[in-house]
């Protein structure tokens, strides 16, 4: 797939270690922008409390993920604390070609793969407030076992060594001002010069450009 700056949407790529808030802040956006659409990504972990399978994620087995992984069904696939993660190629291909407003949150390898395919991707990494911080709110989940934990802390370290390849960091400390700061991103993105031209030609063609 190629994709230029003629896209006439904006793609945001959120990329955070797990318990800095990610999910909160991408309901949020979601809600607060109609126009903004998520990707479905296909995971091989068990769904966690309240999570939908087509809603939140689309759960598979192993097997099957490693079939459409060789079959070329995902534009990007990665494995993230044991599991396997992935963001349809199709899915995303139709909604560029329709010019929609689309989000991922998406690991920073999987960022990684996308922005060498997709440019014109606005990759965002979601900080926490301090380590000890992102301890703690994974502990009040009490979704994850301790070894589970430790796991998540490790890679954490890891990941944060890839932010100063993002085009945008957001610190999540308070909620409020980390939302308000990516719905600044959002805008910031659908004002870009490529798509603003690419959505209206006839504008152009009365000034002459």
């Amino acid at each position: 797939m190629t994709i230029t700056n003629a896209y006439q949407g904006s793609m945001l790529m959120i990329v955070a270690p797990s318990g800095a808030g990610k999910s909160s802040l991408v309901n949020a956006l979601l809600q607060s922008e109609p126009g903004l659409t998520i990707s479905l990504s296909t995971t091989t972990r068990s769904p966690r409390p309240g999570e939908v399978d087509g809603k939140d994620y689309r759960f598979v087995t192993p097997e099957v993920f490693k079939q459409e992984r060789d079959q070329g069904q995902f534009l990007e696939w990665a494995e993230v604390h044991g599991h396997f993660y992935g963001t349809s190629k199709t899915w995303i291909e139709q909604q560029m070609q329709t010019g929609s407003d689309v989000i991922l949150e998406i690991d920073w390898q999987g960022a990684q793969q996308i922005r060498k395919l997709i440019p014109v991707v606005q990759w965002i990494f979601i900080f926490p407030p301090s380590i000890e911080a992102l301890e703690e709110r994974l502990r009040k989940r009490g979704q994850d076992e301790e070894a589970t934990i430790e796991r998540r802390l490790a890679a954490a370290h890891i990941e944060l060594q890839h932010a100063h390849e993002a085009n945008f960091i957001v610190i999540n400390d308070a909620f409020d001002q980390a939302l308000a700061d990516l719905r600044h991103i959002l805008a910031a993105s659908r004002l870009r010069s490529g798509p603003v031209m690419a959505r209206n030609p006839v504008l152009l063609k009365r000034l002459g450009v």
